[in-house]
């Protein structure tokens, strides 16, 4: 399969997916190179093939998906509006998913004015209730995704870890871009973090998020520190980014679902989200975090895989934590797409569902 993928300036890059079953599946398909090459232009710029076997180190039911995405032919969306729906019909599907998988109670609520549901995990099918409020009992705040534009996985990222975690999960319904763009979003979770504090310690309290939220779990955290306000005791920032000046060098590569599907470009005028930064410097260190001062974060976990869009730009904000002095893990996970933590029907998203648990589970005070 021929997957293009326009890169920095006009090169282009062509990725070949060498494999026998949609070859068989699609017959009048053209025959696909069946070796490597690369030429490079005087900039730099790189025109590249590559034959890529479907993995043997990942799981069956992962390679299965893999392939059912590589065969899925997707029309984009032509205004924002049905993004908004698309988006909205899938993560109901997937919501279903995960609270017949992870049962818990959600309450819709609000806390300081922003709409929130509180995810609690059941105990023999009973509500856990934590004793002492305010001292031992933990709370986790989840941040969706979305692009900052649309809500993919509120219930979708919040219900797993709150059942396997065993700690109530809080997730922000945050303002979305472009009604509102940057700082707004910041601006609800750390009026929530702000209200939670009068319940719960710092040390009690653990922040994550994916993608969007994700890179938003960072921003709150440099607010906050800016602000004078007590950390949290861990962040979960699971395939983000934290530098809004440039495009990581996956993001030439990959597309939403690895190499399925087409890739926008990503030079110097067309850099990702101008719905969320607005007119905003993208060098403002809460927008763009690699350009503040990390040193003091709470002790984080970054998660991806080798074929997340947000690859590159995951693992240059874990060395920026390094570089600072910060306890921060990494986890990738082979041959995965972005956010592939939100579909449950292999192993590996159980895998890395159960890791982001444990971590808070180890990190927040008792």
């Amino acid at each position: 399969m021929n997957l293009r993928a326009s890169t920095l300036r006009s090169a282009t890059i062509v990725l070949t997916l060498a494999s026998s079953a949609f070859a068989q599946a699609n017959p009048a398909q053209p025959n696909p190179p069946q070796s490597d090459s690369a030429t490079f232009d005087p900039d730099g710029a790189a025109h590249i093939t590559r034959v890529i076997p479907m993995p043997s180190t990942i799981s069956p039911d992962a390679q299965k998906w893999l392939q059912s995405l590589h065969q899925e032919k997707v029309a984009p969306a032509n205004s924002l509006e049905e993004f908004r729906d698309r988006t909205e019909a899938s993560r109901k599907t997937a919501a279903a998913k995960a609270r017949s998988l992870y049962p818990v109670d959600v309450q819709e609520t609000t806390i300081a004015g922003i709409r929130t549901d509180i995810i609690t995990p059941l105990v023999d099918g009973v509500k856990s209730v934590p004793s002492a409020p305010g001292t031992t009992h933990r709370v986790l705040i989840n941040l969706h995704g979305g692009g900052f534009i649309a809500d993919s996985g509120s219930l979708v990222e919040g219900v797993p870890i709150a059942n396997l975690s065993g700690i109530k999960v809080v997730t922000v319904y945050y303002r979305l871009a472009p009604e509102n763009p940057y700082p707004a979003a910041v601006e609800d979770v750390v009026a929530v973090y702000k209200e939670l504090l009068k319940t719960y310690k710092p040390q009690n309290i653990g922040i994550y998020g994916t993608s969007a939220g994700a890179v938003l779990t960072t921003e709150v955290a440099v607010r906050l520190k800016q602000l004078g306000i007590p950390l949290p005791a861990a962040l979960g920032i699971f395939s983000g980014l934290a530098d809004y000046t440039r495009a990581g060098d996956s993001q030439q590569l990959f597309a939403l679902y690895g190499l399925a599907g087409l890739t926008g470009p990503a030079d110097a005028d067309h850099l990702p989200n101008d719905l969320y930064v607005g007119k905003t410097d993208r060098k403002d260190p809460v927008l763009s975090p690699l350009f503040a001062d990390l040193h003091g974060m709470p002790p984080s976990l970054l998660v991806t895989g080798t074929r997340d869009m947000l690859l590159s730009d995951t693992t240059i904000l874990h060395r920026a934590l390094l570089h600072a002095g910060n306890d921060a893990q990494l986890v990738v996970f082979e041959a995965m797409p972005h956010a592939f933590w939100h579909h449950f029907d292999f192993p590996e998203t159980t895998e890395a569902l159960k890791i982001m648990a444990d971590f808070f589970d180890r990190k927040l005070a008792r």
